[in-house]
């Protein structure tokens, strides 16, 4: 992917909001910060512990990174709660 590509992609995302699918297929907006638990130990965070992501990045690859505490871990380390 070029530069020009990328900048194109990232023109439409945003670090305060991403967009989920629900278990019945639902498109919903969730605005950070929004409560995850943690899948297993990752760095400092302990398994099963709830955090909160402070903000949404992607990386060059465009995978999605959570920013938690300061540090940026990526998405599939997390499962998203229910904001309802």
């Amino acid at each position: 992917m070029s530069e020009d590509e990328l900048a194109d992609v990232l023109r439409y995302s945003s670090p305060d909001t991403i967009y989920i699918i629900t278990w019945n297929n639902l498109l919903k907006k969730l605005f950070c910060p929004f409560r995850v638990v943690v899948k297993h130990q990752i760095g400092e965070l302990e398994k099963c512990e709830v955090v909160w992501v402070d903000s949404v990045k992607v990386t060059v690859k465009l995978k999605t990174v959570f920013m938690v505490k300061g540090r940026a871990y990526y998405y599939d380390h997390f499962e998203i709660l229910d904001p309802d």
